[in-house]
């Protein structure tokens, strides 16, 4: 499935005011790796969300399309290092980021762990939202651990969240949502709070450096 962004060819239902500064980055993790995965539908949907928006571009970064290794190391092989290099300058040149997650036995993939692991500077200082599914819980016990995670390497998650419960049924055979009123309405919340976030730390940051 295309994940690619399609901002520059929708008109926009949020514009950025005038005088505002650039457009956001925001990454986009799509974070399971699994065979099968529904990820990919999902992150359809939520590109869909920020295609209208002009206060953000997209990059997303697909998991099952990094392999890292859970043993860390200080000084990396050649092959480590060339999965870096997918991966860390997004994660650096990002002012925000929206961690797409499923939920696995009460918690969030091995490959989104290591991903946060190897880095760290990265994520300091920048929101990070969360879109999350699964069965009855919708992913959101996977959400909250993230959250513990997340405030360690520094980052500030956001309030609200975009949950799936029972999301295969949610969406049809052509990959569109079924009903998607409340879930646009949880995506914009969501955005809006990242976008609001990510502008008050960029400026921040912008006159005195971090002091992590």
């Amino acid at each position: 499935m295309d994940l690619t962004n399609s901002a520059n060819s929708t008109p926009s239902a949020y514009p950025v005011a005038a005088g505002a500064s650039a457009p956001l980055k925001l990454a986009l993790i799509v974070a399971s790796n699994r065979e099968g995965r529904f990820g990919p539908v999902i992150a359809d949907w939520f590109l869909g969300r920020t295609a209208v928006r002009d206060d953000f571009t997209v990059d997303v970064v697909d998991l099952a399309e990094i392999d890292l290794p859970t043993s860390l190391s200080h000084h990396p092989d050649a092959a480590v290092r060339a999965e870096l290099a997918k991966v860390s300058p997004v994660l650096a040149a990002a002012d925000a980021f929206v961690v797409l997650t499923p939920e696995y036995n009460h918690s969030f993939p091995a490959s989104l762990k290591s991903l946060i692991d190897w880095h760290f500077t990265e994520w300091q200082a920048k929101p990070v939202g969360f879109v999350s599914y699964g069965g009855i819980s919708g992913g959101l016990r996977a959400v909250e651990q993230l959250r513990q995670v997340y405030a360690e390497v520094h980052a500030t998650t956001v309030r609200d969240t975009v949950s799936f419960h029972h999301v295969h049924g949610q969406f049809g055979e052509d990959g569109r949502h079924k009903d998607p009123t409340g879930a646009d309405a949880a995506a914009k919340t969501m955005l809006d709070q990242i976008a609001w976030w990510a502008r008050a730390l960029r400026d921040a940051k912008a006159v005195r450096a971090y002091a992590a």
